[in-house]
């Protein structure tokens, strides 16, 4: 008897460890690019902020935006489209997808931040 209809005798990992994955992923790309956290970082603070640096730091947010919002798409989608939700292996597949979408996103981030940097 399979405890999870549609899943082969093998591992069976929780949807919720990657929705779980999929939302600390989309706290820290929303700290680290509206919340302040990455102007600070490569951009400095205060009176040691780089002006410029923090123009820079934008347009790498503003690349990284439709990147995330696709990322943030596909995991809502995973879970309210039925013909995914009820198919395990559809499930980890399209989440594991949402959370390389964020990891791309963070990404972006980095290198526009490290480019803008001076």
């Amino acid at each position: 008897m399979q405890a999870v209809p549609g899943r082969s005798n093998g591992w069976w990992i929780s949807p919720a460890v990657p929705t779980i994955a999929n939302c600390a992923l989309a706290v820290l790309w929303t700290f680290s690019a509206l919340g302040g956290w990455g102007d600070a970082a490569f951009c400095g603070e205060n009176e040691k902020r780089d002006a410029g640096c923090g123009e820079g730091f934008a347009d790498a947010v503003l690349v990284s935006a439709p990147i995330a919002a696709l990322a943030a798409i596909v995991a809502v989608a995973a879970w309210g489209i039925p013909g995914v939700r009820r198919r395990p292996y559809r499930l980890d597949a399209v989440l594991t997808a949402a959370a390389f979408g964020w990891v791309l996103a963070e990404g972006v981030l980095f290198i526009g931040g490290y480019l803008a940097k001076p």
